[in-house]
């Protein structure tokens, strides 16, 4: 096997800039250092004196997070990955010399991050930049929710009907039983739609009509339905609200805010179906509601699926949040492209 010469991997980056390193673009538009602050909030630690090997950079590992969730990766194949990929040591600054965060680490350092809970601080500090730059317009705002999968739980319908009480099943309690009860979701719900079936949660987000930038999301389960979600997104920033028919109703259009003006489909019922004009009303409508369609097909064709491999709510609420970080993060490249970035 050839030996690695002292220039084949600077040769080896600028043929993969050539053709199209999409994370060198992600990378050089970005001014990562946003999060620092919540990171080492998160992170601090009193310092033992020296000893021990140098601990991860913490903003390296949360593009770490990124990655995985680009790529929709476990932290085995992130491990594997970095090792493998030019392009992903380049995005997080390492380079054939640098040791790699391992998948224990990884996990670690995620969980770390579940258990404070400041997903949605990591994401409004992003969209405070969105907005600082002027790329969130507030003229429309647009809103949906998409199913997020879930791994589905093989109980039998006593302990299905025990966990939907808020209890959990008798059986479980049982010390044998404890590494069972672990790989057991009891906050994800079963739910059905257009005759499929669903087990997990939803992602309820709030979409800038122009730029078609997340601008606000909510987590719950996947048998909540979408208009509960609504009011806790919409404020009075938001001059025109768009949404589908399932939004529709008397009681979230008498508690909008005054200032938005509502834009939500209307909805057909038996015995009163919609008149062509109401038709007529919701096609004008559907042009720029259906760009809300562009966001969920992204995560689901470039980010490779919207589903969540762990156990519980307040992790599926961080890996959702982050999928809509990572979302915004693409989306923002994109508009950047060919642009002047603002102060």
């Amino acid at each position: 096997m050839k030996q690695i010469g002292i220039f084949d991997e600077s040769n080896c980056l600028r043929k993969l800039s050539k053709l199209g390193d999409q994370l060198e673009k992600l990378d050089g538009v970005m001014d990562w250092s946003i999060f620092e602050g919540v990171l080492n909030r998160v992170f601090a630690k009193d310092h033992k004196g020296a000893g021990g090997r140098p601990p991860y950079s913490y903003l390296l590992l949360f593009k770490v997070l990124v990655l995985q969730r680009l790529f929709n990766v476990s932290d085995d194949q992130a491990e594997y990955q970095i090792n493998d990929r030019m392009s992903f040591r380049r995005f997080l600054g390492l380079s054939l010399g640098n040791p790699i965060p391992d998948a224990k680490t990884i996990w670690l350092y995620r969980d770390t991050l579940v258990k404070a809970g400041v997903m949605e601080e990591l994401f409004n500090s992003f969209n405070r930049q969105l907005e600082r730059q002027d790329l969130v317009t507030r003229e429309g705002s647009i809103m949906d929710a998409t199913f997020v999968e879930a791994p589905r739980q093989r109980n039998t319908r006593d302990e299905n009907r025990e966990i939907r009480e808020g209890r959990t099943p008798q059986d479980w309690k049982n010390p044998k039983n404890i590494h069972k009860i672990r790989q057991k979701d009891t906050d994800a719900r079963w739910t059905i739609k257009n005759k499929e079936r669903h087990f997990g949660y939803k992602d309820h987000v709030k979409v800038d009509a122009e730029s078609k930038l997340i601008t606000g999301y909510s987590v719950t389960d996947a048998s909540v339905h979408d208009g509960q979600a609504i009011l806790a997104l919409v404020d009075g920033e938001d001059k025109v609200l768009y949404a589908d028919s399932a939004y529709s109703g008397e009681p979230i259009a008498q508690q909008l805010p005054a200032g938005t003006e509502n834009r939500v489909h209307e909805k057909g019922y038996r015995g009163r179906p919609l008149s062509e004009e109401q038709k007529a009303k919701n096609k004008e409508k559907s042009r720029v509601r259906s760009r809300v369609e562009h966001v969920f097909g992204y995560m689901t064709g470039t980010m490779h699926g919207i589903s969540v491999r762990c156990v519980g709510i307040a992790r599926a609420r961080f890996n959702i949040g982050l999928t809509n970080l990572v979302y915004n993060l693409c989306r923002y490249e994109l508009l950047l492209r060919g642009q002047p970035v603002a102060g």
